[in-house]
Order: structure tokens, then sequence, then C-alpha cells
């Protein structure tokens, strides 16, 4: 989850895309320009462990806009894929 939050925080399209489930990985993925993400806070963990094959990250990630700053609140899915974690899908809420 971390790695995906510094991914977007850096703009690296490439891992974000490389660390996305290929059932629900995009083709494309447009990241805006003008957004700066600059915090992250995990509020929530469950299963994950190194004997799950799946796992949920409810977390508040923080950015600032031309226009001020935001929040997205969102509960994550992952799964394991030959012992690598894939992000599959998220609920934003």
């Amino acid at each position: 989850m971390r790695s995906r939050f510094t991914a977007f925080a850096r703009g690296d399209r490439d891992y974000l895309l490389d660390t996305w489930h290929p059932d629900t990985r995009p083709r494309e993925l447009d990241l805006a320009d003008d957004l700066r993400w600059y915090r992250l806070d995990v509020e929530s963990v469950s299963a994950g462990t190194p004997f799950d094959s799946a796992g949920e990250v409810g977390f508040t990630a923080y950015y600032r806009t031309p226009d001020g700053p935001g929040t997205l609140h969102e509960l994550s899915r992952f799964t394991r894929v030959s012992g690598r974690w894939y992000y599959v899908d998220g609920k934003v809420g």
C-alpha cells in the first residue's frame, strides 16, 4: 500500500500498472499533473499476512491541487498471486 502511494506521489505510472491485478488493471492510467499527494494514513488492515492470499487496507490519502487541499478515503483490496501482492480494487468513501 505504501509503495503504491509513493508511486502516485512520484507519478510512477509503470509501477502502479505493474502492481495492479491484470483482471482489474486499466489499459492506461492518467495522473493529474496538478495534483500532489503528500500524506498517507493507514487506518485499518485486514489479513494480508504471509499466510493469506488476500487482504484489505483502509486509508486516507491527502493531496493538494491548485484549488486547495483534499482527501481520499478508500478501502483497498489486494490479492497475492505467486507470492506477489496486487491491488484489485477499492471502495471510495
